[in-house]
């Protein structure tokens, strides 16, 4: 029987034992699908027919006791900012509402090798830029926990397909906090890889130093089933790491590896300014690790103060280069009140891109150009390269560094929309893992008085996802937190 309670893992493991089907699973996640999605808004699109055919397919070679991949017959989705040669690749967006990609990503090839069926994609910010999935040009998404609240952003749908159990798993980006953030709002678990763990290929690029996929699931050993699938150098992709360099492990092998002598750290002025509930919860899970033997280290990293406003010039940057192809001419949404080339490319973008999209263009575009380029955009990667050795110094004292997701955990839908510095303040935690590279996870850590989920965010060096899903393994094993459902499910 399929139910809620049932991991990715789970899941994967009961179709390979033929105590469930495949079709079972899909036809049980649509069920809910159509139940719930009306209510939470997760997918811009769904695929029934075609999910039905490959889980049909996966039972059916199962049956013949042909092989079959590592995720076969789970039902995962993928965030509308990831090509698919199957429906729209939207980005939430109107300029691309109707873009059909030719090819799919790296990471949509690797799901469908691994035989996941794929259910649909799901809503966003547009283009990625958000922080609450409020800057969606398509829908609004809602928080299962609350839904008069947002699911965080900008892979909010994501996040909040996989807490209302609308999938098994799915994947999101994140650029400054987007898949971390509405993990932790969400209370499920959310992972940010090493940027270049995971190929970017095929992924609709916001800010290219920036943006990486990862996992967003019901428990860590769903993250680390995921990162065995889509984890990898891919050649097509020039920011893609060579395993040479850094290998590729079984996460999954290596979960419940003890860790032994774990050494945490903390930055004293990084918690500091959080909701009392979130401090609370944060003391309180750091008192797990101190009860299973781990060392907890006082560390400074000076240059944190800097990481909003270093990130905020570098995203925007990047974003104004990269959202100048959306031109009205060679694909995307072209304005039929346009009368010469110039007002095809302004009529275009101004009619189909949203306020925080034309927002962060006119940012990046300004600190891009003549005589603010040095003031602003080179002063911004000096701090990014400063932000990098405070890591360095900091994982050189410690195995892993812990601090709270978001200051706050979720806030009402239309709080701060129209405050774009507070919504910027919400991936305050989130963004310097970003500007360093380094990989970052979200686990849940507890509740506020209005059980709302609070998010523990764990931090670790470069390209050592194996022992980041380690460590927290640790925690969810000695609490429940990922075992909680919101009420909407049942």
């Amino acid at each position: 029987m399929v139910t809620e309670e049932l991991s990715a893992r789970q899941l994967r493991d009961r179709i390979a034992a033929g105590q469930i089907t495949s079709v079972e699973a899909a036809e049980a996640v649509f069920k809910r699908i159509e139940e719930l999605e009306p209510v939470i808004g997760a997918y811009i699109s769904t695929y029934h027919d075609r999910a039905l055919e490959t889980a049909a397919d996966v039972d059916r070679r199962l049956i013949a006791g042909e092989p079959v991949g590592r995720l076969a017959g789970v039902p995962v989705a993928v965030k509308d900012n990831m090509c698919t040669t199957f429906g729209a690749t939207t980005c939430a967006s109107k300029i691309l509402e109707n873009f059909h990609a030719p090819y799919n990503a790296t990471v949509v090839e690797k799901l469908l090798a691994a035989d996941a069926v794929i259910v649909g994609k799901t809503n966003m910010d547009e283009f990625a830029m958000g922080s609450s999935t409020e800057n969606s040009g398509l829908k609004q998404t809602v928080n299962p926990w609350d839904t008069t609240r947002v699911p965080g952003g900008s892979s909010g749908g994501s996040a909040a397909a996989v807490a209302a159990r609308l999938c098994f798993a799915a994947l999101g980006s994140d650029t400054g906090g987007s898949i971390r953030q509405p993990a932790g709002f969400c209370g499920v678990v959310g992972l940010k890889p090493t940027y270049g763990r995971v190929s970017r290929f095929g992924l609709v690029a916001y800010g290219s130093s920036l943006d990486q996929i990862g996992p967003v699931t019901r428990t860590v050993a769903d993250s680390a089933l995921m990162m065995n699938v889509i984890a990898g150098h891919d050649p097509a992709d020039s920011t893609s790491v060579d395993e040479a360099a850094a290998p590729v492990c079984d996460y999954l092998e290596k979960l419940n590896e003890p860790l032994k002598k774990l050494k945490i750290a903390i930055v004293p002025e990084f918690g500091a300014g959080a909701d009392e509930q979130v401090q609370k919860a944060m003391t309180e899970a750091i008192d797990v690790y101190k009860k299973l033997g781990a060392q907890i280290v006082e560390i400074d990293m000076p240059h944190l103060d800097y990481a909003i406003a270093a990130y905020y010039i570098i995203a925007t940057a990047e974003a104004s280069s990269n959202l100048a192809r959306y031109d009205g001419v060679h694909y995307g949404h072209r304005s039929e009140k346009a009368t010469d080339y110039v007002e095809v490319y302004s009529k275009s973008r101004a009619e189909a891109f949203g306020k925080e999209v034309k927002r962060r263009i006119m940012l990046g575009t300004y600190a891009l150009s003549s005589g603010y380029y040095d003031a602003y955009y080179l002063k911004a990667l000096k701090v990014r390269n400063l932000i990098r050795g405070d890591f360095t110094s900091a994982f050189e004292k410690c195995d892993c560094i812990m601090m709270p997701v978001s200051p706050t955990v979720a806030f009402k839908i239309g709080e701060k929309i129209d405050d774009p510095l507070q919504m910027y303040l919400s991936d305050i935690y989130t963004i310097a893992a970003n500007l360093a590279g380094v990989p970052g996870i979200s686990v849940p850590c507890g509740f506020d008085q209005n059980n709302l989920p609070i998010g523990l965010q764990i931090l670790a060096p470069a390209f050592a996802e194996d022992k980041l899903l380690a460590i927290a393994r640790m925690f969810e094993k000695e609490t429940d937190w990922h075992t909680k459902m919101p009420a909407i499910i049942t």
